[in-house]
């Protein structure tokens, strides 16, 4: 379901709109990491992927998205239904008791898009593997994309999950890290630092592209775009993308403390005024 660049632009700010309104209805929610993550949302699955609709759990012949970082579900939430998962509408039950829009996603009330339950940080990269593995058996050419937090990283799992995709050559899959710099203790490199996380990638195996530039959604495009290239060659690829923790509001970002805290009325304002749309189409 490709979208042109303008088209995806005002849908980033749309989207943006969305993951305020829904942590602010319920005062509860993660709205950092998934204002940081717009443009990448947009740009996998307006530009990227290909998938199909009606959503299907198996998938085949289709591209697959996995979020490891499960906390940042009003951007995944927002953008499925943007893109014609389910109603828009469903937006306004976020958090709310016997909603299928929980805190983080979860498969038992079969919300269309979500195929793996996340939330406990370091596990998606094993699911994702699993998975990619699965359709090389099957004979599908499609491929695998997961994204992952870079405070995540300091799961061991993942590291696991890293040497064993390098090790057995799973060369369909792109796993993407969101390299803001900050999680939910404070700055990364206070709480635990990665240290030059492109060569320890490199020496476990992988392919590693690096885009600096993570809000700009024609980079972001670019590098997937590129990445896809690299696919394919018997080692799989990551990809290190530097975001802004709550981009795009100008009192969120710089700061680890809009982690996982709601903006008050006054707040909530305040970025609207600052996220504007000609016509939005707010729920």
């Amino acid at each position: 379901m490709s979208k042109s660049i303008e088209e995806l632009k005002s849908l980033t700010t749309q989207i943006r709109r969305d993951i305020l309104r829904m942590v602010h209805a319920v005062n509860s929610g993660h709205p950092g990491g998934s204002l940081g993550c717009t443009e990448f949302f947009t740009a996998i699955y307006g530009k990227v992927m290909n998938y199909n609709l009606p959503f299907t759990m198996e998938g085949k012949n289709e591209d697959h998205f996995y979020l490891s970082n499960g906390h940042i579900s009003p951007v995944y939430y927002s953008t499925l239904a943007r893109f014609g998962f389910f109603p828009v509408e469903e937006l306004k039950t976020f958090r709310k008791l016997d909603s299928r829009l929980q805190g983080h996603p979860t498969t038992h009330e079969g919300l269309p898009g979500i195929r793996i339950a996340s939330g406990s940080l370091g596990q998606g990269l094993s699911v994702a593997l699993g998975v990619a593995q699965g359709k090389k058996l099957d004979g599908d050419q499609s491929l695998v994309y997961t994204l992952h937090g870079d405070g995540e990283l300091q799961e061991g799992q993942v590291w696991e999950a890293l040497m064993y995709a390098a090790g057995k050559k799973v060369d369909n899959i792109i796993s993407t890290i969101d390299y803001n710099g900050r999680q939910i203790d404070g700055d990364t490199d206070d709480v635990l630092p990665l240290g030059d996380l492109h060569a320890k990638l490199e020496a476990f195996g992988w392919t590693v592209l690096e885009e600096k530039n993570g809000n700009d959604l024609e980079a972001v495009v670019a590098i997937l775009e590129k990445a896809k290239t690299e696919t394919g060659k018997g080692k799989p690829v990551a990809i290190i993308l530097h975001t802004e923790m709550g981009y795009g509001i100008d009192y969120m970002m710089g700061s680890h403390a809009w982690h996982g805290k709601a903006p008050n009325d006054e707040q909530l304002d305040t970025a609207f005024k600052q996220l504007y749309l000609e016509a939005p189409a707010d729920y």
